[in-house]
């Protein structure tokens, strides 16, 4: 059995069923192996998920590795992107789990990015009242971001990811080398949740994407400082998680940028906009709100505004009505008592969660970035 150097290893420290993330170039055709090692299943019965643009270069990849260590497996394509998680989507999964006889001690396998990870979590965390998952993010958002904390669910027409449950993956493997199948404008999107670690408390990542000449591309990032985003990022992910499983207080920080974000999302029609594409439109927009409210710096806002373009991120608030979107931010499942909470940046390397921000301040705030 091929080993990964625990060097690769970043420990989610949950209280209960603590899981690994494994950072490793190549590993994906080690799976399997991966899977004996760790313990992660105890049955044999695996069921992966993915769609048909990752399905044809690392589908079989996959299935070989988990069949040649003993495991049943089988693969379920569905249609991917944001028009398509829905409940009816979760469905097929679960069709598919029929089908295959998925017991309790069986496992689904999330092989793609963001998207198919919280469909599969949420078709794992309702099967059979629940069953393990293991996330194979194959996108940088997905690697930095989704595929670590246990979110799982589906859109609402009415709202983003109101449909859902918190149910942690046994295992995140992140194999680097699928991202050389990523499309531009998808690793661009997954680089809005990089910048977003940087705001939120690391401040030498988010030097470092300053000095990047390029950071807009997988070329321009470069292997090693690849590497280190990886990393940085999922260790950033994990201490939250940890610290904070259910969004209760400190893991409410991870939502910055996507409380205007997701407005962006919903009204402008899923699949418009790139999840990561709004979350750095929804950054730009929550960093006006800041300014406005004499809590952030015009100079530290335009420098966050001038990275996020320098990755090949929109900043342009679209032109969308005012009162849809004080009605559409009131939908949002992170109000509280009937009170928005923003995460306001305070400096680049610290925010805030407020629940005081006013209908007023917001009108305020729409009418600078529409002008």
């Amino acid at each position: 059995m091929t080993t990964i150097t625990p060097s690769n290893r970043i420990r989610v420290d949950l209280e209960r069923n603590p899981y690994d993330v494994v950072i490793a170039a190549g590993h994906l055709a080690l799976i399997g192996d991966e899977l004996l090692r760790s313990g992660v299943t105890p049955g044999r019965r695996i069921l992966v998920i993915s769609n048909a643009d990752v399905a044809g270069p690392y589908g079989d990849i996959c299935l070989n590795s988990l069949r040649q260590a003993g495991f049943t497996a089988e693969l379920e394509v569905i249609e991917a992107g944001e028009s398509q998680k829905t409940p009816a989507t979760v469905a097929l999964i679960h069709d598919a789990a029929y089908r295959q006889k998925l017991e309790r001690s069986s496992l689904m396998v999330a092989l793609g990015g963001g998207v198919v990870g919280d469909m599969t979590g949420f078709a794992a965390a309702t099967w059979l009242r629940g069953i393990a998952v293991v996330q194979i993010p194959t996108t940088l958002l997905a690697m930095v971001d989704a595929s670590i904390g246990g979110k799982t669910g589906v859109n609402h027409p009415r709202g983003k990811n109101l449909i859902g449950a918190f149910h942690q993956p046994r295992l995140v493997l992140i194999d680097p080398t699928t991202l050389s199948t990523l499309p531009e404008r998808e690793f661009r999107a997954g680089m809005a949740e990089v910048i977003k670690y940087g705001v939120l408390g690391d401040t030498a990542l988010f030097d470092e994407l300053e000095r990047c000449e390029d950071p807009s591309c997988a070329a321009g990032v470069g292997e090693e400082r690849l590497a280190s985003i990886l990393k940085r990022s999922a260790a950033a992910k994990a201490k939250v998680v940890a610290a904070d499983e259910k969004e209760g207080g400190l893991r409410a920080i991870l939502n910055y940028g996507h409380t205007f974000g997701h407005v962006v999302e919903t009204l402008c029609g899923y699949g418009t906009w790139l999840h990561g594409e709004a979350v750095a439109i929804g950054m730009v927009a929550v960093g006006e709100l800041a300014v406005q409210r004499g809590s952030w710096s015009r100079a530290e806002a335009d420098r966050q505004q001038r990275l996020i373009a320098k990755c090949g991120l929109p900043t342009a608030w679209p032109d969308l009505d005012p009162s849809t979107v004080l009605q559409s931010l009131q939908g949002d499942k992170k109000v509280q008592n009937g009170r928005l909470r923003f995460v306001l940046p305070t400096t680049i390397g610290r925010v805030e969660i407020r629940d005081d921000v006013n209908r007023e301040q917001i009108l305020n705030c729409l009418k600078a970035l529409r002008a």
